[in-house]
């Protein structure tokens, strides 16, 4: 499986530094594919804070900028949760395609949270495919997906 031939929005990418690593991997493999994407940062290994990048990222699919984006930190979970405190965001953290396949599927997932240090790049290359090749099945899980937001 491969990724999937993108539409015209570039794929919004964002990191701390725990992410770093297997943010470059996923723009390289962005890169040598031609599919558009924005990096959000951080741009080095040198220690940071996800919601400095995780917040731009979330903004920018909310806008419609981006579709979808991806979020990386050490375990995946606080930049999960930082990208999820925006309204129009369902972000899911995954380790494995199965997982990437429902938050898709069910979930309607606009962000992809991943945790860069327990996936190595070929793991994060399988669930990135899933995801983006997944398509949201509607019916009663968009019913579901309605009632996410609390406003």
């Amino acid at each position: 499986m491969s990724l999937f031939d993108h539409s015209e929005k570039p794929i919004g990418i964002a990191s701390d530094h725990a992410g770093f690593e297997r943010k470059q991997g996923i723009i390289k493999k962005f890169e040598e594919l031609g599919i558009p994407y924005k990096d959000f940062g951080t741009y080095s290994s040198e220690s940071t804070d996800y919601p400095d990048y995780a917040h731009p990222l979330a903004e920018a699919v909310e806008s419609g900028e981006c579709y979808p984006g991806i979020a990386i930190c050490s375990s995946g979970n606080g930049i999960n949760m930082t990208v999820n405190k925006h309204k129009g965001i369902r972000a899911a953290l995954c380790w494995n395609p199965e997982i990437a396949f429902y938050a898709r599927a069910h979930n309607d997932a606009n962000i992809l949270s991943l945790p860069g240090r327990y996936l190595n790049d070929e793991e994060v290359y399988e669930i990135l495919v899933t995801f983006l090749n997944t398509p949201f099945e509607g019916g009663r899980h968009q019913r579901r997906v309605d009632k996410i937001s609390c406003e």
